[in-house]
């Protein structure tokens, strides 16, 4: 099963949650993970190269997507950061390419979960997620967040991105202001949540069509 991490990032912070993101898909037997990025709709938004490097690697590095190859997923995780409380345009951009697989119904059935950040702890994360989430609908996807059985999500005192919409940080300025590892855990659970969603549905649908053949 091919699961895709999508992400749209400026700072870093969505490229690390994709990351944690991504380590919990691979977790569960079969999970084939890809992480992306939107295109850039500006040079200005391209990652400076002493912004990035203090993520450990430049996430300049990891591949674009195109819309068509989002039909090659069994599951995607969008990851953008809020915009006045909607997702960010190259996000957008990519999403609005997408007419001919909704005509095609390419993504019918297939999981979709999505992540953010914000600058501030009440700056728009739930709206954007939740926002999302109508695209997701449009395009016929079973949308998956994530459930209170993830622990994390409780300690109401933690400064965290908490929700059960998807995974979320609070992004300041600087290095310093990285996702704490509340919110990696919650990315990571998050991740693995989608990826074993994903593989009982594949696994499912695989015996369904070995039983039609019959």
């Amino acid at each position: 099963m091919n699961i895709y991490v999508v992400f749209y990032s400026e700072g870093g912070h969505i490229y690390k949650l994709a990351q944690a993101i991504a380590e919990g898909a691979r977790s569960v037997d079969g999970a084939k993970v890809k992480l992306f990025q939107t295109e850039w709709l500006r040079a200005s938004e391209k990652p400076a190269s002493d912004k990035s490097e203090a993520w450990g690697r430049s996430f300049a590095l990891v591949p674009f997507i195109s819309a068509w190859e989002l039909s090659g997923a069994d599951a995607v995780v969008f990851g953008t950061p809020a915009k006045f409380g909607m997702m960010a345009a190259p996000m957008r951009h990519l999403l609005d390419q997408l007419g001919p697989l909704w005509a095609d119904g390419a993504l019918l059935g297939k999981v979709g979960s999505v992540f953010t950040s914000t600058t501030t702890r009440h700056g728009g994360q739930e709206s954007t997620v939740t926002s999302f989430h109508v695209t997701l609908l449009h395009l016929g996807m079973i949308i998956v967040g994530v459930p209170y059985s993830e622990n994390r999500l409780l300690p109401i005192r933690a400064f965290s991105g908490l929700n059960p919409y998807g995974a979320s940080t609070i992004a300041g300025s600087g290095q310093e202001s990285i996702p704490n590892e509340n919110e990696l855990g919650i990315a990571r659970f998050q991740g693995q949540h989608v990826a074993e969603i994903t593989r009982s549905l594949v696994l499912g649908r695989a015996r369904s069509k070995r039983s039609s053949l019959r």
